[in-house]
């Protein structure tokens, strides 16, 4: 029996797997954590570059979690946050 691919993209797989409510909400989260990033990053003075280095992912990555062009991991997201002294959490809705 065949396995049978799933979306030949990202974005068609988001697609299939996703409801559109679940999309919005994720690109939300997504764009919240963004500005977060971009706005700690401007008020200490670091330039994309130099988070590179300080957190070992790569420039382009940088730029692309911060124009909201990728649904970034987890690990990746630690790893640009610790250098400016953020973290993620879980928090209860109410």
């Amino acid at each position: 029996m065949k396995n049978k691919a799933i979306g030949s993209n990202w974005a068609d797989v988001r697609k299939e797997i996703f409801s559109a409510e679940e999309i919005a909400a994720c690109d939300k989260n997504v764009a919240i954590i963004a500005a977060a990033i971009i706005e700690t990053r401007k008020s200490q003075k670091i330039s994309q570059r130099k988070l590179e280095i300080l957190s070992g992912v790569k420039q382009p990555v940088i730029s692309r979690l911060e124009n909201g062009d990728t649904n970034p991991t987890i690990a990746t997201l630690l790893k640009v946050l610790k250098p400016l002294g953020k973290t993620l959490s879980i928090v209860d809705l109410k």
